[in-house]
């Protein structure tokens, strides 16, 4: 009989880069014969999320904006692309119906399905109460480092979440920097912790019907969030169009709040130079980085940003900040397809310095005309095996069996 597991996300699927994670590894389970259950938070009007091919039967979301949960879907980020509550700003009493919310249908599916194994995303209050509510099902949980993040934002929640998910069997992570951070903020065994990396479609990210475009075309995929150094790269893009005013920025994404609100403003402004597309499926991203020349990532936070790899997959050329994960883990792969940016010194994770964002600007603006100069990179060499999701989720199901106590 085959075995069962249970997945598990807090926010909206397919949205983020742990919602992208979770659709792969429930379509490549599926395919090897796992059976599955799905746990996702949804906002009230979109009830019915699908997830990695999965019967509706099969998915059991818990819906926000009404009863209890009478406030948006919290996001795992302060700036989410879709509307969403900050866990800083949750009151005393909407942590305490979040919890219990949560702790009831999670009761509800377990008892229903009676998993053999739940794999849950996100260090965070969830992951924290799973060995409550479930106290004999070993918990693998899949760490995108957003948790470390909410740790600083929400220190009033820390020890909870420390003391929660530290009880759990296993641990999932892109890398070793992040693997290094969580046994030292868990103070876990380091072989509780096991690095699978990320992963890209190959099906759907790959350069066979590119076309170059007529002009210089940059492309941005992300939240219009100043973590992720829109703001800057905008600035940046205004000196390039002095160079090449030619060029377009395409913008996927989208993002809510006033934040996001501003930078919507900025981009109309730019207008038609700057081109938004929106929220965009992952067919339809893989059909724009094929229409453009250059990716651009200006993040000042990240863990290992995939997007860089299904540009590149797709035969762009790659910008991006020189953060860990980008230097130690991608730039091997990537060689020269990748143009790294040094980043400004930050005074928090994500927030940086103002006096070293005007020297930023100009690194970033040279990255991208020197880039936007080198023309695609299809006919360049680039490995990208390692990262394509049948590997990952190799690794993902050898923890899954190995918390079963069952041979390959």
């Amino acid at each position: 009989m085959a075995a069962k597991v249970l997945h598990i996300l807090s926010q909206r699927p397919s949205q983020t880069g742990s919602g992208i994670t979770l659709d792969a590894l429930v379509r490549h389970a599926a395919f090897a014969g796992w059976e599955q259950r799905v746990v996702v938070g949804v906002p009230f009007d979109d009830p019915h999320p699908e997830v990695g091919g999965l019967d509706s039967s099969q998915i059991h979301p818990l819906v926000f904006e009404q009863n209890d949960l009478g406030f948006p879907v919290p996001g795992m980020s302060d700036v989410m692309p879709y509307c969403s509550s900050c866990f800083s700003g949750l009151t005393v009493d909407q942590l305490k119906a979040y919890r219990r919310a949560w702790r009831t249908h999670f009761g509800h599916v377990i008892n229903d399905f009676s998993p053999d194994l739940i794999h849950a995303h996100h260090v965070w209050l969830l992951s924290s109460m799973m060995k409550d509510i479930a106290p004999e099902i070993p918990v693998l949980v899949q760490c995108h480092a957003t948790g470390f993040r909410q740790m600083e934002l929400c220190p009033h929640l820390a020890d909870e979440v420390i003391a929660g998910v530290r009880r759990v069997e296993r641990f999932a992570v892109l890398h070793e920097d992040h693997a290094d951070r969580l046994s030292d903020v868990l103070q876990v065994p380091s072989e509780r912790i096991h690095i699978v990396g990320a992963g890209y479609r190959d099906d759907l990210f790959h350069a066979c019907d590119r076309r170059e475009p007529p002009e210089p075309r940059l492309l941005y995929i992300g939240k219009y969030s100043a973590a992720k150094g829109v703001p800057w790269l905008l600035d940046a893009f205004e000196r390039l169009l002095l160079h090449m005013p030619e060029a377009q920025l395409h913008i996927a994404g989208s993002g809510a709040g006033e934040e996001a609100e501003e930078i919507r403003n900025r981009m109309n402004a730019l207008a038609p130079a700057v081109v938004m597309h929106g929220q965009v499926s992952q067919s339809e991203l893989a059909a724009l980085m094929r229409q453009c020349t250059v990716c651009v990532l200006p993040s000042f936070y990240e863990g290992v940003p995939l997007v860089l790899v299904e540009a590149a997959a797709c035969g762009c050329r790659l910008v991006s900040t020189a953060l860990p994960g980008v230097v130690n883990h991608l730039k091997p792969q990537l060689g020269p397809a990748l143009t790294l940016v040094e980043p400004p010194r930050m005074k928090t994770v994500d927030i940086p310095r103002s006096e070293d964002l005007p020297i930023f600007v100009e690194r970033l603006t040279k990255a991208m005309i020197e880039s936007l100069q080198s023309g695609s990179v299809v006919n360049e060499p680039i490995d990208l095996q390692t990262f394509n999701w049948k590997a990952v989720f190799g690794r993902v199901a050898a923890i899954w069996r190995s918390l079963l106590d069952r041979p390959d």
